[in-house]
């Protein structure tokens, strides 16, 4: 099997401009609340989960090259997940608003409560009220409006 084969399968369907838009603006909207909020180390933290905290935070470009490079492939994954779901609950490109907010809770919540616990570091809170409802807003409008918009707007 050639690596053209899933392309053609997304471009078939109509999932592929989505899915770049989608993940593209999701990931730069939420890179960049992340630098504004937590400075330009950002990027070190993220490769921190894979490859641990004394490695992440050495003198190389490396680590927050890595970074970049993991957050955009969340940032892709998610909005893979969303296009292929749409593809089974038709109302997903149709409510783009409603279901954009409600999937950015849910990526919110996977990141949380499934993927940091499970990173290098093991992080698992306590968390602060404040911190929570930072990154529900941030997600929902960063992640899971554009990814659902894209959506809307490019599937057709």
């Amino acid at each position: 099997m050639t690596t053209a084969a899933p392309s053609l399968a997304f471009n078939k369907a109509g999932l592929l401009r989505p899915i770049l838009w989608g993940g593209s603006i999701a990931g730069a909207l939420d890179l960049t609340s992340a630098f504004t909020t937590n400075g330009v180390s950002v990027p070190r933290s993220i490769a921190a989960g894979l490859i641990g905290v004394q490695a992440a935070h050495s003198a190389s470009v490396f680590p927050w090259i890595l970074g970049v490079l993991l957050h955009f492939l969340i940032a892709f994954s998610a909005a893979t997940i969303y296009c292929l779901t749409s593809r089974k609950l038709d109302f997903l490109p149709d409510h783009w608003l409603v279901c954009g907010f409600f999937y950015g809770i849910s990526v919110f919540l996977v990141m949380y409560l499934i993927v940091m616990p499970l990173c290098a570091f093991h992080y698992a809170g306590p968390y602060q009220l404040r911190g929570l409802i930072q990154g529900l807003a941030a997600h929902m409008l960063l992640i899971g409006l554009p990814i659902s918009y894209s959506l809307h707007k490019l599937s057709r």
